[in-house]
Order: structure tokens, then C-alpha cells, then sequence
């Protein structure tokens, strides 16, 4: 697997607290909004969702990666199927193998690799309860998030992601140990920073660390892991639709020298034709929207076609935004 040096800004010595939020709670909404405009990332407790079956989807997905890697190539495919070390089709490499399929499992991407699973009924169904836990307490998410912004229509954000028409995506990624960490100072990237395209992004992970967000003030901090709870991140579409008021976090994994890391994201997407643009029920009277409207099907084929550091909101920035932009740059030279 390819290897690369891991950026030059080190994380902090000390770690800043990340938001922690028992989504049992009504009154968490304002924490929840406060998270969002503040880091991008929190971490939430008392979720719903069966410990023994986030277990039991953990154990088929080792097993799954456990083959030889001779019978994981047979669904090699891209968008949809097994990967390793390349990232994308533009050249971003990482020290990781995964999983990419639909979250919709009727689509018939999941069949691919279910046959080579050890225990394909069982892989099956455990994706396919995993998938419906994770969703249903995604959509709570979200509308605690509308009701904490003041939005009358409380589904005004959990509908775009709740039929079964949206193009939302299920990923499970896996970090062998990295031997070569030791003969690397600077350490082994397992997956380069980036941000996530979609509306909201839902991460569960073994005991084994590695995950760094990026603050406001460009410094990484480590999340420290914890295998019961779920992590939420802020993802490009939403930032959109909060006309910056959200913040879509900039985050990485760094490989691990001595344990395999093994991560199940849930990315929350709109259907291909929704159209993404600011909510003007969040806006001033006089206040300017910041982007473009465009559909997600545009938006996702801008982003699969970047690097994954590219900051792919820039190109759907609008002009006078860019260009008040460029004058602040101009004036500070």
C-alpha cells in the first residue's frame, strides 16, 4: 500500500473537547446547533442503536477483510465495491482498504461482495438493520437540528435523506497495522484530509485511534475513539444549505503502528436531483447568500473529480463572493 507523509502541522499537545451530546434529550437541539457552527463534529450518546448488532457487523466486516487478497479484488469496482490504497480516481493514495456500496441495499451493490462473505446471510442481514438503525437516528438528528435553528418545518432537513430514492452511502474502511510507521517521523497517512460531499456523515469505530478533525484556527486534534458511540460530522451540503453557519470539517486518519483500525460511515445524501442552496428561512434580511444553487448530481460529479484536499465548495462560491475575497487578499498585501 502507498504511504505518505503526514502534513506539516502537528496536532495539539493538548486536546480540545469535543462536543458530547445525549440525543435522548429535546433540549440537546441548541447543543447540536452549537456543535455544528462551532467544530463541524460531535459525538453523541444514548442513540438507539443495539450494541450487539454495531458488534456483529463489526465481526462480519473482519472477516470480510480477513480473505486473501486474491478473492476481495473480484469486486473491485468503482464507484461501488472493494478498494485499497487508492482513494478516488485522482491519485490520493492512503495506507487503507474498504468497502463502498449504496446504502439503499435493494440497489444490488452490496451482492457483489456478500457471496464471498464467509457468512453471506448473516453479513446481509446485519447491514441491512445496521443501515435502518443508523438512518433512523440520523433523521432524529437532523430534525432536533432544524427545530434547534428555528426551521418551522421540522423535516425540512431529515427529508432529503429519508426515502429510499436518496444517494446515500455506506462505507467500511479498514487500517491494517503499518509497519512502516517507525522508519516514517512524520508518520503514515491512513486517509488524507478531506471533507465529505453529503449532508451529514455518521462514524462508528473500534477501540483503536487515528482520526484528527481540523479546528477553525487550522490545528488537528486527535478524537479520542470510543467503539459505543457515534461520531457526526458536518458535510459539505449542509454547510451550503446553513449558508456557512455550519461548518463542513476538514478530517484525516493517521495509521496505526500496531492495531488495525476499522471504521463504518454512514454519508446521508440527498436523492441525485435535489437542489442544494442556502435556506433563506436561515438568513437575514440583508444578508448575501454565499453559494450557487446546484443539484447534488452536479455537486457530487465536481467532487469525485478532485483531490480529496481540494476545497470543492470553491468553485460553486458566488462571484461576489469571490471577488470581495480576492480584494481583502489584494488590500492585506
Amino acid at each position: 500500500m502507498a504511504v505518505l507523509s503526514k502534513p506539516a502541522t502537528e496536532p495539539k499537545s493538548e486536546l480540545s473537547p469535543i462536543p458530547v451530546i445525549d440525543i435522548s434529550d429535546p433540549e440537546s437541539k441548541d447543543a447540536l446547533v452549537k456543535a455544528c457552527e462551532d467544530v463541524g463534529f460531535f459525538k453523541v450518546i444514548n442513540h438507539g442503536v443495539p450494541a450487539e448488532l454495531v458488534s456483529l457487523l463489526e465481526h462480519e466486516t473482519v472477516e470480510f477483510f480477513s480473505l486473501p487478497k486474491s478473492e476481495k479484488t473480484q469486486v473491485a469496482g468503482y464507484p461501488h465495491g472493494y478498494g485499497h490504497s487508492k482513494i478516488g480516481q485522482n491519485g490520493d493514495v492512503g495506507w487503507v482498504e474498504y468497502l463502498l456500496m449504496n446504502a439503499d441495499l435493494d440497489s444490488g451493490s452490496a451482492p457483489l461482495f456478500l457471496g464471498l462473505s464467509k457468512n453471506p446471510e448473516t453479513f446481509r442481514n446485519a447491514l441491512e438493520e445496521y443501515i435502518t438503525s443508523v438512518r433512523r437516528m440520523t433523521l432524529h438528528v437532523l430534525e432536533m437540528i432544524a427545530d434547534g435553528l428555528g426551521i418551522k418545518q421540522i423535516n425540512a432537513l431529515s427529508k432529503l435523506v429519508s426515502d429510499q430514492k436518496t444517494d446515500s452511502i455506506l462505507r467500511l474502511n479498514h487500517y491494517p497495522p503499518c509497519p512502516l510507521i517507525k522508519k516514517k517521523s512524520n508518520g503514515v497517512i491512513g486517509f488524507g484530509e478531506h471533507t465529505d460531499p453529503q449532508i451529514i456523515s455518521v462514524l462508528r469505530s473500534n477501540n483503536t485511534c487515528g482520526l484528527q478533525i481540523n479546528l477553525t484556527d487550522g490545528s488537528w486534534i486527535s478524537v479520542p475513539p470510543d467503539h459505543s458511540s457515534f461520531f457526526f460530522n458536518v458535510g459539505d451540503s449542509l454547510q451550503v444549505m446553513t449558508n456557512g453557519r455550519f461548518k463542513s470539517v476538514r478530517h484525516r486518519v493517521l495509521a496505526n503502528c500496531k492495531k488495525s483500525r476499522v471504521s463504518m460511515i454512514y454519508f446521508a445524501g440527498p436523492s441525485l436531483t435535489q437542489r442544494i442552496a442556502p435556506l433563506t428561512c436561515l438568513m437575514g434580511k440583508d444578508e448575501e447568500m454565499l453559494y450557487e444553487e446546484f443539484t447534488w448530481s452536479e455537486y457530487r460529479s465536481s467532487a469525485y473529480n478532485s483531490r480529496l484536499s481540494d476545497n470543492r465548495l470553491q468553485p460553486f462560491e458566488k462571484k461576489t463572493v469571490k471577488h470581495n475575497t480576492l480584494t481583502v487578499k489584494k488590500m492585506i498585501k
